[in-house]
């Protein structure tokens, strides 16, 4: 698609396998630079139900025959496609009203969550297609009878409903985390920026990489979509919190129990600690991290400042410093140089920003700006910034209530760390909150007070200025969203926005039946302890339930104080008779931990060079029974999972390492974690 710079493009969506135009008169898109048509956009005509039903049934059995591996590989092959054409898209970008520093947070902002979450996938997760949700659940005494907690993929699809501000970050960092999990996913963006979401589409479908079915998009309205949904499926969306609640309160969502997952507006903060001073670093990044929130994508961002706290005794100073800081802010083209604000989105977004100025004027003043400008004379939609201040924060209303979507800021004073605490909860529940202090007690104070009216909390100082991603600036691996307010949510977060695409299952037998459903081996289910070393055996040779059994080695008292002297371990409880007997958990001299750790490696492992390459680390190491000198110990060593990597000529291999003493007790349990080549000639 390319976008013309006089005749109006009409949007195609792209649903049941090929892209389609809707059959209406659409609403026509405007520029927000120069209020030029640039698209119509148009659903009518659309089948949502069939658009559904292609997406569970095409797009949904795909991608469930994929391992997470193969889905975190096509995420980096989208990424590193869309990083090649980048340009088209950030020329595009511009008729949004974004400068080139808005529309990086938006495209390549977007484009990294894309990679972060392939890296993820690839490093955090077994190439598989079913995770395990933590250990066996022991529902009996001889183990004949167990319990493991599985997660699949939903069987429905992702219906994800974005906002305006960032066409393409929103629908990335949804899409990332569903096609991880593996369900498909409907992607209806917010039409006044659709056509820059249309496009990117577009490209990611030019790769090739997605099955298909895998990605539909809807330009224009979702029309009955929801009523069809079932408890397979999940609905996010992002915008208003009116809108929010109304398709929360949807009556197929509320009586089938659609996972619905909402991002809405919030009245996130920033308090500046008591301990800062005007000539305090902090100070200075406080005053550049407002402006800037209130700046960027001409503050139409759901994590923007709009409430700032500040100490009264501070108030004179931020007020200079503020408005210095908004009075160099050139506002214009975005793509002019030395720009460095835009328009908002549409002329329709800065009327609303001004009929929620006024209503804040009711409680505030103006320290900076015009609230009633009207761009006379322009077809643009620009907006100055504007900051107001309320000096009685506590008594007000409208203030943590009122949220002005565009570079719109109030400043309020607090008396005490408590009170900074209680105006912050007086929003109601943010995305984010900052604080900038360098005082270990004001940070601890503050930030346990308000965690729970927050979906995150930023912690600001000299020590990260350099590193910081900043106030309003969600990133992959921390949670994006909030309670009350913000619409009760969470996003991102690593693989936790992964898990919200699966079905938690608690899958209850006997352990034959349990390895056979995991594909992880577990305590009582066959094991073949026939054949050569289970070490000699290469990825294409070794299975679940090889099992070696060792010889046995005493442990002496020369043994223990050998290690000790040699490790410098010498804790009395291995080295002191009286004392170790003194102690609650010993009968006298114990031997180190680590010693039953090293005894129980040398009993296992075989010496020469074959296809295990690397011990790389162990699990859930836990020392059950003491070992004294005497003691007789023996392994039993079990293959309990293998995860071969996709893109190496080697794979992970999980080993259940069982130590017993000559009484058949256990003393250590843990997971031996190795590299094992694919092949190996012996």
């Amino acid at each position: 698609m390319t976008i013309s710079s006089s005749t109006p493009t009409r949007l195609e969506s792209y649903v049941c396998g090929s892209w389609t135009a809707g059959t209406g008169a659409g609403q026509t898109l405007l520029d927000a630079v120069t209020g030029e048509a640039v698209a119509v956009v148009d659903s009518t005509g659309l089948d949502f139900a069939a658009i559904r039903e292609y997406g569970r049934k095409t797009g949904g059995k795909a991608l469930r025959a994929m391992t997470f591996h193969e889905r975190a590989g096509m995420l980096k092959a989208l990424g590193l496609a869309l990083l090649e054409c980048k340009e088209e898209l950030y020329a595009l970008s511009t008729r949004t009203g974004a400068t080139r520093r808005d529309s990086w947070i938006d495209i390549e902002g977007g484009i990294g969550t894309l990679l972060t979450y392939s890296s993820k996938g690839r490093r955090e997760l077994p190439n598989t297609s079913v995770l395990l949700d933590g250990g066996i659940e022991r529902l009996s005494k001889d183990n004949s009878f167990s319990a493991q907690h599985i997660l699949t993929p939903l069987q429905g699809v992702a219906i994800h409903i974005n906002a305006f501000n960032f066409p393409c970050w929103g629908m990335l960092e949804k899409l990332a985390p569903t096609w991880l999990a593996g369900m498909p996913a409907i992607v209806k963006p917010a039409s006044q920026t659709s056509y820059l979401t249309e496009l990117m589409v577009r490209r990611m479908l030019d790769t090739g990489v997605l099955p298909e079915g895998a990605l539909q998009l809807v330009c224009g309205s979702v029309g009955d979509l929801l009523s069809h949904v079932d408890g397979q499926d999940v609905v996010t969306f992002t915008g208003s919190a009116s809108t929010g609640r109304m398709l929360r309160s949807s009556r197929a969502i509320v009586e089938n129990s659609v996972r619905f997952t909402m991002e809405a507006d919030s009245l996130n903060a920033t308090v500046l600690g008591t301990d800062v001073t005007p000539d305090s670093p902090e100070f200075v990044q406080f005053v550049r991290e407002v402006v800037n929130e209130m700046t960027v994508k001409a503050g139409q961002k759901c994590t923007a400042i709009r409430r700032v706290m500040v100490p009264r005794a501070l108030v004179p100073a931020v007020q200079t410093a503020l408005s210095e800081a908004l009075g160099k802010v050139v506002v214009g083209d975005p793509a002019a140089e030395g720009t460095k604000m835009g328009p908002l989105a549409s002329q329709d977004q800065r009327k609303e920003v001004q009929e929620r100025v006024q209503e804040l004027l009711a409680e505030t003043q103006v320290w900076f700006g015009q609230p009633e400008q009207s761009d006379a004379g322009a077809s643009g939609a620009f907006y100055n910034p504007v900051l107001l201040y309320c000096d009685q924060p506590m008594s007000a209303k409208k203030v943590h209530d009122v949220e002005a979507f565009g570079p719109v800021s109030t400043v309020m004073p607090y008396d005490s760390l408590d009170d900074a605490v209680t105006l912050v909860r007086k929003g109601q529940g943010s995305l984010v909150t900052s604080v900038f202090s360098y005082d270990p007690a004001v940070v601890q104070h503050v930030v346990l007070g308000m965690a729970a009216f927050n979906g995150r909390i930023l912690v600001s100082n000299r020590d990260s200025a350099k590193s910081s991603t900043g106030h309003g600036s969600p990133v992959p691996g921390v949670v994006h969203g909030g309670p009350g307010r913000a619409g009760g949510g969470e996003e991102l977060g690593g693989l936790r926005s992964v898990f919200h695409y699966m079905q938690r299952t608690g899958v209850q037998g006997p352990p034959t039946m349990l390895s056979a459903v995991t594909g992880r081996w577990v305590a009582g289910a066959p094991a073949q302890t026939e054949g050569p070393h289970p070490f000699r055996k290469s990825l294409a040779e070794l299975k679940i339930g090889d099992q070696l059994i060792t010889a046995k080695r005493t442990v002496s008292l020369d043994d223990i104080e050998h290690f000790a002297h040699f490790t410098g371990d010498t804790f009395y409880a291995h080295m002191d008779e009286e004392a170790a007997k003194a102690n609650p958990f010993f009968d006298g001299r114990v031997a180190h931990g680590y010693l039953v750790v090293s005894f129980a490696a040398g009993l296992f492992v075989e010496s020469a060079p074959g296809p295990v390459l690397a011990n790389y680390g162990v699990d859930n190491l836990r020392f059950l029974t003491p070992v004294y000198a005497g003691d007789t110990l023996g392994v039993q060593l079990t293959c309990k999972e293998i995860n071969p990597r996709s893109s190496a000529e080697h794979g992970e291999v999980r080993w259940d390492c069982e130590v017993t003493n000559q009484n058949g007790d256990v003393v250590a349990l843990y997971d031996v974690l190795t590299m094992v080549a694919k092949s190996w000639e012996n």
